[in-house]
């Protein structure tokens, strides 16, 4: 019966969303009132409201409706959707002060005389657009208004003058920052999550191990992280339409003639199209750039383009009027000396220590009254002016609202799904399929791309992602990353807007194109270019690391970036380390022996031995990575014959942990059954029968596995442990062998500092025999905190500790602290006196072999990785690399 309620609940949803029902209420309507015709069913047919549904019930759905809207609203972590209004309201913002009316202009009459230049001006202001104001209805009604006519008249083909627009407006839909890219994240963080959960279940059947590796979790996808991967597909696509449009007119003269620029090219000329493009460009870099640097989040991007947006419309409402450029040169002006103020001064009021630290924090507190007097300057006139912000203010309130209100509907419309099984059902068929993950993916694509006939951008997210990304993400063969693939749904519903007979572009150029302009020829121009989308769509997806290097490469870079010892990084980096080896094993090998001929006879033995045992180490790192090399070849020579069985056997697990699970459900109705008032002896027997059938065909499927089964995964696990333990053997090798000398190191550097504090022992021993026992003991604690921070000083910390025993309690024994503490002062002149040999004799030698060794053997060790180094290993990260035969 499940079965039909989740047929009623699509065909509700279907006719509500056909019949022009607000898309804001068809998404909960229909869940609300299929729940409700199920709820009522199972009350007068079964006497329960939750018979008809597979998960939980009407109680169990509410509860899910409520925890949504409290993790949309409520939930602090959950900040993602902050950003939504923030870069809506600077779209508005940008399209009501006009700034595409400037760039077309301006890009046309530069453009214009190439072949195709027109149209190629339009996918130029239309990308740029795209990265400031992302709002496709707009960028489409304005073009279409300014250069359409244009054009027209300069006999371009009504086909490909409709389509380039069409296709220009859409770019807003990909290229960041985009609120689809936004909404995608926000839905495939959670669908991430799911796929995590899922692949550890599954990985724990596979293995019978509880713990699944880190480095084959599920790579989830931030705002950020959807900005950047959809940055460079966006380009290429930009690319393609430009290319496309010069070819044609190339080709065909006749559909896209030059237009000869009447004016002349003077410094008048530069300085229309500087003022026009170089400060939407600003705005672009400072906000993609401060996200790509790592300087600021997606959501304080959204505020700097917000404000920035206001700045820009302040002097564009006031063009021509005095004082329109004041706010935003003042703002320049104090976020410039800001900046500065940054680089020469500490601007923290806790830590000002003298005069010129005050004068800092003086300058700044000035400049950033000057900058909140413009925003505010900006501000009154965006309000004052036509009642620009007013109008802003109002179209942001009301499209984010539609934005959150659909959200909330499709997430019960999602549970409400999930409730009768639906999910469940598309796992089912899509993991039955032939082909794999590839063929699952192609599927889903084609069905998006279908449902973008229909359907709206913001409703295929919201409805069909939540429920197909969790199945697709968690495949361990594929293992694709969450951003590659919400950059390639989101390059699929960007066709959306241009497939009929409900493309969006098509409407809104349809009511502001000539009537001699028929819809055909818009829908023919349209068509073209959906090929062209597809097309880049293709392009991202045969090469993912087009859509997964620049998230890397930022994630790698930034403030928060993972220290080369994360375990996630160690295969790529090795990697690359590797060939570092191989280019300077002459000289690290020679710097190697080189150390080993410094004097160490005036250390202590401890330190002797350990530094011995160091060099030794680091001579033995070139054998331990011939070994790695030996056994990871050991393991890929035998992975392609070992993986036909692997697969054919996984499958026939699987479909046997199926028929376990259907036997599983049989018994628990059958029990249930056996439970009630009037047992239906016969429907225990059809039960019966039906499990004895299907543990008959578990039995033949088991059966059906190969003999050679066992010992070809035990010598493939066996390989994968010894790769797996040649290259922790390594990774041990290295940081024993280099973390001594980074302990040597910062103990010479630290001499000075413990020569400051062997001069508190006299007085602190005076101290003792003075003064009370409590205040003795006070005193020592605090020299054995500030001694404690140098390193290695346990021989000294240990009489510290052995000083304060003495002078506990309530008959303290002074004779014996002061014993203790005159040991300790002994303890820490040695030391003293072989750091100071130690500087002189060896320090040098310890730097030399540190700048020699610390990009190799010492760089798990080092904070960052070199900005070479994170470009190579971005690169590697961004392949999907296969993980199935570990599970």
């Amino acid at each position: 019966m499940e079965l039909y309620f989740l047929v009623l609940l699509v065909a509700i949803m279907v006719f509500a969303l056909t019949s022009g029902f607000p898309v804001a209420f068809a998404l909960p309507g229909s869940a609300v009132v299929t729940i409700c015709i199920a709820a009522f069913c199972g009350w007068i047919f079964e006497g329960n409201v939750d018979a008809y549904f597979v998960l939980g019930g009407p109680n169990q759905w509410l509860s899910a409706g409520v925890t949504n809207y409290r993790s949309l609203y409520w939930v602090v972590e959950r900040d993602t959707l902050i950003a939504i209004p923030l870069f809506i309201f600077m779209g508005i913002m940008l399209q009501r002060s006009r700034i595409a009316e400037d760039l077309l202009v301006a890009m046309a009459q530069l453009f214009g005389p190439i072949p195709g230049g027109l149209g190629i001006s339009v996918v130029f202001v239309g990308a740029l657009l795209a990265a400031t104001t992302g709002i496709v209805g707009a960028t489409v009604i304005a073009m279409g208004l300014i250069s359409l006519p244009a054009m027209l008249r300069n006999n371009y083909s009504k086909s490909l003058a409709c389509g380039t627009i069409c296709a220009s407006g859409t770019l807003g839909q990909i290229i960041p920052p985009s609120i689809v890219l936004i909404i995608l994240a926000d839905q495939l963080s959670s669908a991430a999550d799911q796929a995590a959960t899922t692949r550890k279940s599954e990985y724990k059947e596979a293995t019978g191990q509880f713990s699944m590796p880190g480095d084959f979790d599920v790579v989830t996808a931030s705002a950020g992280d959807m900005f950047m991967g959809a940055f460079i597909p966006g380009m290429i696509l930009v690319g393609i339409y430009m290319l496309y449009i010069l070819i044609s007119a190339l080709i065909k003269p006749e559909i896209a003639p030059p237009v000869p620029f009447e004016g002349k090219y003077d410094h008048r000329f530069v300085g229309k199209v500087l003022l026009a493009l170089v400060p939407p460009l600003a705005l672009i870099f400072i906000v993609l750039g401060s996200i790509i640097l790592g300087v600021a989040t997606v959501n304080q991007a959204g505020a700097i383009g917000a404000i920035g947006a206001m700045m820009m419309g302040s002097y564009r409402l006031m063009e021509g009027k005095p004082r329109a450029y004041y706010p935003a040169a003042m703002a320049i002006g104090s976020v410039i000396v800001i900046i500065v103020l940054l680089n020469l001064f500490d601007l923290n009021i806790k830590n000002i220590e003298n005069g010129e630290d005050a004068l800092g924090i003086a300058l700044g507190v000035i400049a950033a009254l000057v900058l909140i007097v413009s925003i505010g300057w900006a501000t009154i006139r965006a309000y004052r002016v036509d009642d620009t912000l007013h109008g802003v203010m109002m179209d942001t309130a009301k499209t984010t609202s539609m934005v959150f209100i659909i959200l909330l509907g499709a997430a019960m419309l999602t549970s409400a799904f999930r409730g009768f099984g639906g999910e469940e059902l598309v796992k089912e068929h899509l993991t039955s399929m032939p082909g794999g993950f590839w063929t699952q993916f192609v599927v889903v694509m084609a069905v998006i791309f279908f449902l973008g006939f229909f359907l709206d951008f913001l409703e295929i997210a919201v409805v069909v992602v939540p429920i197909v990304a969790p199945i697709l993400l968690s495949d361990p063969g594929a293992n694709v990353t969450a951003v590659w693939f919400g950059v390639m749904v989101g390059l699929n519903i960007q066709t959306s807007f241009l497939t009929p007979p409900f493309g969006f572009s098509l409407f809104y150029l349809r009511g502001v194109a000539p009537k001699d302009v028929r819809t055909t020829q818009i829908y023919k121009g349209a068509a073209a270019f959906i090929v062209l989308q597809l097309a880049g769509l293709a392009i991202a997806g045969a090469f993912p690391s087009l859509v997964n290097y620049l998230p890397n490469k930022t994630h790698l870079i930034s403030e928060t970036a993972p220290p080369p010892s994360n375990p996630k990084l160690q295969e790529c980096l090795e990697s690359y380390l590797f060939v570092e080896y191989d280019d300077s094993k002459a000289v690290i090998e020679k710097s190697i022996e080189r150390i080993k001929t410094a004097n160490l006879g005036y250390l202590p033995d401890e330190y002797q031995e350990r530094l011995h045992e160091s060099y030794k180490q680091a001579g033995s790192t070139f054998a331990l990575i011939e070994d790695i090399r030996s056994t990871a070849s050991a393991f890929q020579a035998y992975t392609p014959g070992y993986r036909p069985l692997h697969v054919e056997v996984r499958q026939i697990q699987k479909k046997i942990r199926r028929l376990n699970d259907d036997i599983e459900l049989l018994n628990d109705k059958r029990q249930r059954i056996a439970y009630d008032d009037n047992v239906d002896q016969q429907l225990i027997d059809e039960i019966l029968v039906e499990i004895a059938e299907l543990e008959k065909q578990s039995t033949v499927l088991e059966s059906s596995i190969s003999e050679e089964w066992q010992d070809a995964r035990a010598r493939f696990e066996t390989l994968a442990k010894a790769e797996k333990s040649a290259r922790l053997k390594y990774r041990q090798n290295v940081d024993d062998s280099y973390g001594m000398i980074v302990t040597m190191r910062k103990m010479i550097s630290e001499t000075d500092a413990l020569q400051d504090l062997q001069e508190q022992f006299e007085p602190l021993i005076e101290q003792i025999r003075q003064q009370s026992a409590e205040q003795g003991l006070d005193a020592v604690k605090a020299l054995g905190l500030e001694i404690d921070k140098l390193t290695e000083t346990h021989r000294i910390t240990s009489k510290l500790s052995k000083a304060k025993r003495a002078l506990r309690g309530n008959t303290p024994d002074k004779d014996k602290a002061i014993t203790e503490m005159t040991l300790a002062a002994e303890i820490i002149q040695s030391e003293i006196e072989w750091h100071r040999r130690a500087e002189q004799q060896l320090s040098s030698d310890l730097e030399e072999y540190d700048r020699v060794i610390a990009s190799t053997i010492g760089m798990r060790m080092q904070e960052r990785l070199t900005s070479e180094q994170a470009e190579s290993i971005a690169g590697c990260l961004s392949v999907h690399k296969d993980l199935s035969l570990h599970f």
